[in-house]
């Protein structure tokens, strides 16, 4: 049986720099922010234009994807508010999410495909934002806001940095005086609420924005506050939390006894948070011996149509944590299909060598990724910002299998690595984060960009995530001093 452990009690360290050696870029180490350097870099630019000239065709649906959203066509005009609700009376938040979605994927095509009519448009989308809105409103849903468009806006005006004609300045002040302060509310008061009311999205979203605003405006603090959140954050978001317990190879999400559009809807996220901190040189991928890969594969296995094993969950809701428990894994909106494996896929199956069959099976499934607009009209389909088989998509830097997922394992969680909370300490929410017990409420520097490096631990037979001074050394001997030595803990149960 697994263990129950208060999160209160738990301890981890809040260091925020636990690089892989060599694997992940040194610039946010070196005092330097990498410029594009959220969810893409240059490098990947480079790699995705010499893939569609040579006509690679997993490229090629990628790319056929992206031209034909609507929301990336270059006659899309903004239609920016001063006031954005979400939540309660008056929503008007599709008006903000559909014009930050137009402009994150002309900013693609610009970039990609060099079309200056598309690069203008993306500007003017994030320019007349910047310049027109003041408030974002609503009951607690707000905060999803914030959290969701706040980071998704920050990729966009990321990646029209330097572009003729676009205002960093008055992005940077948007997301400063806006966006952060709602995203730094949530994350200190959760809404008034108990700190385990909110299900894991509601913090993921948050600690996206919050690092994305952080690397658009180079400011550390922020960047730091989000990795250190994201290692042993007291919400169900920081990852101990949002895997809290462990089935041999898998880890059982968060948010798994209450439906799966929310647990895949999380895994994206955290997919998201992973990869813009491993391209400032932070290794989130990799914490706790991969424990994110655990819980994908088990969100992957499930929504697969395969079973898993399920612990009981229990955890406190509302103003004075009430008791809640589920006993069984939730079967709602099992197999849904969003935009978010190819990321996650990528990381770990190409860049790092490390086996992930369920969530290899699911990223075919869904491959070519479309984005926002190609799932659904609602909100959920605006959730990811997409097109991962274009973006994501790399030679692997180590040879590794994907194997077919084959028979659950032991449904005994380990006790080894596990977290839980006891009664009275994990889920909940408001209309699309929870319970109804939730309560209601009011300049770059030098571009850095990073190559993919296989670990010397995988080299070596260490095993993933295993990595050594010495297997280091021999892998930047190998490469003639090139790789940037850093120990990073495989899994240390003082911290």
């Amino acid at each position: 049986m697994p263990v129950s452990v208060s999160r209160r009690s738990v301890v981890l360290g809040g260091a925020a720099a636990l690089v892989g050696l060599g694997a992940a870029p040194a610039a946010a180490a070196a005092g330097a922010f990498a410029h594009p350097g959220m969810l893409h870099t240059s490098a990947d630019f480079a790699r995705i234009k010499k893939d569609l000239a040579a006509a690679d065709p997993v490229a090629t649906s990628g790319w056929q994807r992206l031209t034909a959203n609507g929301r990336s066509h270059s006659t899309w005009r903004p239609r920016p508010l001063a006031t954005v609700i979400r939540g309660g009376t008056g929503q008007n938040y599709s008006q903000f999410y559909l014009d930050v979605h137009a402009a994150y994927q002309n900013a693609l095509r610009w970039r990609i495909g060099g079309d200056t009519a598309n690069g203008d448009t993306a500007r003017d989308i994030l320019n007349a934002w910047s310049r027109t809105l003041t408030v974002v409103a609503g009951d607690a849903d707000r905060f999803l806001a914030a959290g969701i468009y706040g980071y998704q806006f920050a990729n966009a005006a990321e990646l029209m940095r330097g572009y003729d004609g676009f205002d960093l300045a008055a992005a940077q002040a948007l997301l400063r005086t806006v966006f952060y302060p709602m995203n730094d509310d949530f994350l200190v008061r959760h809404n008034t609420a108990c700190i385990t009311n909110y299900w894991a999205n509601w913090d993921l979203c948050t600690i996206a924005s919050i690092m994305a605003i952080g690397i658009l405006c180079d400011d550390q603090a922020l960047v730091t506050r989000a990795v250190d959140y994201a290692r042993s954050g007291a919400g169900n978001g920081s990852i101990p939390h949002a895997v809290p317990i462990l089935h041999d190879s898998l880890g059982q999400w968060q948010e798994s006894g209450r439906d799966q559009g929310h647990s895949v809807m999380g895994v994206g996220l955290l997919g998201a948070v992973c990869e813009m901190a491993w391209n400032q040189g932070v290794d989130l991928y990799g914490y706790d011996d991969n424990r994110f890969l655990k819980g994908a594969e088990y969100v992957a296995r499930y929504n697969l149509g395969l079973d898993v094993p399920f612990a009981p969950y229990s955890w406190g809701t509302g103003q004075r944590c009430a008791p809640r428990q589920q006993t069984v894994i939730s079967a709602s909106a099992r197999g849904q299909l969003r935009p978010v494996w190819e990321v996650i896929f990528n990381h770990y199956v190409r860049r790092r060598g490390v086996p992930a069959p369920n969530v290899s099976a699911m990223a075919t499934r869904v491959r070519a990724e479309g984005g926002g607009g190609d799932y659904g009209p609602a909100s959920g389909g605006y959730d990811q910002l997409g097109f991962g088989t274009l973006l994501f998509t790399r030679a692997a830097a180590v040879a590794a299998a994907a194997r077919t997922p084959s028979a659950p394992p032991s449904t005994a969680a380990s006790r080894s690595g596990s977290v839980r909370a006891s009664a009275g300490a994990s889920p909940g929410g408001a209309v699309e984060a929870g319970p109804t017990e939730a309560p209601t409420g009011s300049s770059g520097s030098a571009a850095v960009d990073p190559p993919d490096l296989a670990l010397a631990g995988q080299q070596s037979g260490l095993g993933a995530g295993v990595e050594t001074i010495a297997g280091g050394a021999a892998v930047a001997a190998a490469l003639g001093g090139a790789l940037l030595l850093r120990l990073r803990n495989r899994r240390n149960p003082a911290e």
